[in-house]
C-alpha cells in the first residue's frame, strides 16, 4: 500500500524559512514523478512544484512561477524521500502542503493527475 508522509509544516515570520520532507513507502518510486501542492483557505488546491525522472540520477524539477526562485525541491531516491526548501516565505505561501506521487508519464501540474497524496502539513506564515 502506498503511504506518503509529510513532515516540517509549522508557524514562521514572514521572510523565514521551513523544509518539507515526503517520506514515500509501498514500491520503488524511482520512475514516479513526485510533487507538492498546496491549498490556501477558500481557494483551489495549486502545483507547487514537481519532479520527474529523466534516466539514470538525473530529475527534472518544475516550479510553478509564485515559487520560483524562493522554493527548491530535491529528491532522494535511495530514502524515496522529497523534499521542499520553502525561502522567503511570504504570508501568502499560507496553506496546507501536499505531497503527491503517480505513475506518470510526464510531469503535469493538475491536481486530478496524481493518483497518491499525502495527508498534509500545514505551513502557516505570519506577517
Amino acid at each position: 500500500q502506498v503511504q506518503l508522509v509529510e513532515s516540517g509544516g509549522g508557524l514562521v515570520q514572514a521572510g523565514g524559512s521551513l523544509r518539507l520532507s515526503c517520506a514515500a513507502s509501498g514500491r520503488t518510486f524511482t520512475s514516479y514523478v513526485m510533487g507538492w501542492f498546496r491549498q490556501a483557505p477558500g481557494k483551489e488546491r495549486e502545483f507547487v512544484a514537481g519532479t520527474r525522472w529523466g534516466g539514470g540520477t538525473i530529475y527534472y524539477v518544475e516550479y510553478s512561477e509564485f515559487v520560483k526562485g524562493r522554493f527548491t525541491m530535491s529528491r532522494d531516491s535511495a530514502k524515496n524521500t522529497v523534499y521542499l526548501q520553502m525561502n522567503s516565505l511570504k504570508p501568502e505561501d499560507t496553506a496546507v502542503y501536499y505531497c503527491v506521487a503517480d505513475r506518470g508519464p510526464g510531469l503535469r501540474r493538475a491536481k486530478n493527475d496524481y493518483e497518491y497524496w499525502g495527508q498534509g502539513t500545514q505551513v502557516t506564515v505570519s506577517s
